[in-house]
């Protein structure tokens, strides 16, 4: 018996995916006059990026291109250019419509407003107190659909609280100025239940064209909270929907299951640290692993995506989690590494300024020290490259900035603004 090649199978398994249905051989040729799309570029083939052996070997991807796609080069020369330092582990970076950026600084609960060339205001006054231990502190902000009406800016945070802590999500109002403010403070969603953690809790924000709202939440890490990822009743582990208000959406999936928590999109999730809409409008999201199984996902509406009772890792001591990365009910990632990327941060690019890269997905690495980018064909990855490890900085956000450009931020008690562009 013939053994196919991975590169044909993963070729056949996206002709599969695309929908389209070839010509039978000795078929009808194309009426002169019809056009055909231009042809895609071949797939990539050969070798995978070098990270080193698996950590669990004996887990097997579920089917072809599932992890460790070939390697692919960026042809473009790089420019990398520092547009601010002096941040103290910056998390998020949004853009406000005149182009200047709100910054987030994680463990001190600090947000700036920081112009293109670097300029940087004074704390931004009137923001409630985080915990800031740990994976805690300011996470993501996102500016408001409406802000051009409104000025509202929303955030993510540990809140500290009466038992311990949990993820919320806070709205006010922007008041520009020589000492920047906001008004009118709003916790419009809070994690729950409340737990004391100083680890997992998500917090990525991402709006939505028809205004809704996904918050990407983490289940805490400690068995406690790990073992509600798959429980409705709880938000650990989960992605949730809700209106810009904090109301729930009336067609989301367990508006009508008893005793659920109505705001859930859907189960089973570690921790997710990067989320980000596609060309057709999508929810993409990559979570943190354990030791190995970092996941890319599309989450979709009321699905089960398995953690803690399957996936591809192992605890950081090397004991087993899992008895199958696989199981009925349970949803399959997209892609998957071991050894992990530690991502956190997400853009699909969608700019002009690097025509080779549109609709690549772009993730910050963090003990990858580096830019992940992935190749996507018909929702399957196809290849993978990592960018800009000469600046051996773990990379926290991603973003694409209004005229094409990627904006990153560098993970360090020296934390740096970076653009990167065409050389």
């Amino acid at each position: 018996m013939r053994t196919l090649s991975m590169t044909l199978l993963l070729a056949a398994l996206l002709s599969g995916c695309s929908g389209k249905t070839p010509n039978p051989p000795g078929g009808t040729p194309q009426t002169p006059g019809e056009t055909e799309p231009p042809p895609e570029e071949p797939l990539p083939s050969g070798p995978p990026v070098p990270t080193g052996p698996p950590n669990v070997p004996e887990f097997q991807p579920a089917f072809p291109g599932q992890t460790r796609a070939p390697a692919i080069q960026t042809k473009t020369a790089l420019q990398v250019t520092e547009i601010a330092s002096g941040f103290r582990n910056p998390w998020a970076i949004a853009f406000l419509p005149d182009q200047r950026m709100l910054v987030t600084e994680k463990p001190t609960g600090s947000l700036y407003i920081v112009t293109p060339q670097g300029a940087k205001s004074p704390a931004v006054a009137g923001l409630p107190r985080v915990d800031g231990r740990g994976q805690g502190g300011l996470l993501d902000v996102e500016v408001g659909p409406d802000y051009a009406q409104s000025g509202l800016i929303y955030w993510t945070y540990y809140e500290p609280r009466s038992g311990g802590n949990g993820l919320a999500v806070a709205r006010a109002k922007l008041v520009d100025g020589a000492q920047p403010r906001v008004e009118g403070v709003q916790v419009i969603f809070r994690m729950m239940p409340t737990l004391e953690s100083t680890l997992h809790a998500g917090g990525r924000l991402v709006f939505t064209p028809d205004g809704k709202l996904f918050v990407t939440l983490g289940e805490r890490s400690i068995l406690e909270g790990r073992v509600q990822a798959r429980d409705v009743r709880s938000h650990f582990g989960k992605v949730v929907r809700i209106h810009p208000d904090g109301s729930v959406p009336l067609d989301n999936p367990f508006v009508n299951t008893e005793g659920a928590r109505p705001e859930i999109w859907s189960v089973g999730h570690r921790n997710i640290l990067s989320a980000a809409l596609d060309r057709q409008q999508r929810l993409w999201t990559v979570e943190m692993g354990p030791r190995g199984g970092d996941e890319l996902n599309r989450p979709e509406a009321g699905k089960d995506y398995g953690w803690p009772t399957i996936g591809y890792g192992e605890e950081y001591s090397g004991s087993p989690i899992h008895a199958s990365p696989q199981g009925p009910g349970m949803e399959q990632p997209v892609y998957y590494w071991d050894p992990v990327i530690s991502p956190s941060g997400m853009t699909f690019y969608t700019g002009e300024l690097f025509p080779e890269w549109r609709d690549n997905v772009f993730i910050g690495g963090l003990s990858s020290q580096a830019l992940v980018r992935l190749m996507v064909r018909n929702d399957r990855v196809v290849g993978e490259e990592r960018l800009l490890t000469d600046l051996r900085a773990r990379i926290r956000e991603v973003v694409q900035g209004p005229e094409g450009a990627l904006y990153l931020l560098t993970d360090d008690s020296n934390g740096k603004l970076l653009k990167l562009t065409p050389r």
